[in-house]
């Protein structure tokens, strides 16, 4: 067996894979990181460096992330490659006991380190774990042209970007009832971003940067990825409606219907996005 048949590391690629097709990866835009089990490290453990990589401080730190092994994408690689090549274009990373530290234990064999978005992948892993006692395990970030096209002409507030979603499709209550958090825009890459990011991401599932794309987490590869198509294809939608109408919108999903969404489906939305009193009983 080589590590790609290893089900997580399949997984992984599939969804790489899955991102590019959906055209959210141009050139090396976008990266993909997962924390893994106990139990997929020690599947992997057999094709680890004899000699892992040097530590590389983060600037960043969690201590509730100590010790543990992430997949991730490395800087500079494109999503269209992984599927194709992944031990040139994935790295397996192990955090050091102060949990401020990666270094490459597996992939990049032609050079290379992760994502520079690393740290806000690593400090929203930290958020995310303790925000959902350890069940989100995914971290994804894409650059989907519609929703980047909404922070060109939506106020950069979550309120704002949350209602226009929930409005243009019906499942989107259902499958992020909690709404969505805006970042504005900022330089990527660095710890600022990376802390602006993990706030939102202690209330949020996902959080949009502005002019740049969408951050979204999940425990697994399926749920994370369907909940970035789900927002893309509502702001496609929330697009294709205002061009069609000249800029206006005729009808749409009422916030008492939404409330009887998430009634049907046993959500409960975040009602200070709500306008409308709930009508008595």
């Amino acid at each position: 067996m080589a590590i790609t048949e290893i089900p997580v590391m399949q997984d992984y690629i599939r969804m790489c894979g899955d991102g590019w097709d959906q055209g959210w990866h141009e050139r090396n835009g976008g990266n993909l990181t997962y924390r893994m089990r106990p139990e997929e490290v020690e599947q992997c453990r057999p094709y680890f460096q004899a000699e892992p990589g040097p530590w590389v401080n983060m600037g960043v730190q969690a201590d509730n992330l100590k010790g543990e092994y992430f997949i991730a994408t490395g800087s500079g690689k494109y999503f269209r490659n992984v599927p194709l090549a992944p031990q040139d274009n994935v790295c397996i990373l192990e955090i050091n006991q102060a949990g401020d530290s990666w270094r490459i234990v597996w992939g990049l064999e032609k050079g290379g380190r992760p994502t520079s978005e690393f740290p806000s992948h690593f400090l929203n892993h930290s958020v995310r774990k303790k925000a959902t006692a350890g069940e989100n395990r995914v971290i994804y970030h894409a650059h989907p042209a519609n929703l980047i096209a909404l922070t060109y002409i939506l106020p950069l507030t979550a309120r704002d970007f949350t209602r226009a979603l929930w409005k243009s499709a019906t499942e989107c209550p259902v499958v992020f009832p909690g709404g969505v958090g805006v970042v504005p825009w900022m330089v990527p890459g660095g710890a600022e971003i990376a802390l602006a990011t993990s706030k939102l991401m202690e209330e949020y599932d996902a959080a949009v940067w502005a002019h740049h794309g969408l951050f979204a987490s999940g425990p697994d590869f399926d749920t994370t990825f369907g909940l970035m198509h789900t927002i893309e294809k509502a702001a496609q939608i929330y697009i294709l409606a205002l061009s069609a109408g000249q800029g206006k919108i005729r009808q749409t999903i009422q916030d008492e219907e939404l409330r009887a969404i998430a009634r049907d489906f046993g959500v409960t939305l975040r009602e200070e996005f709500l306008d409308e009193t709930p009508l008595a009983k």
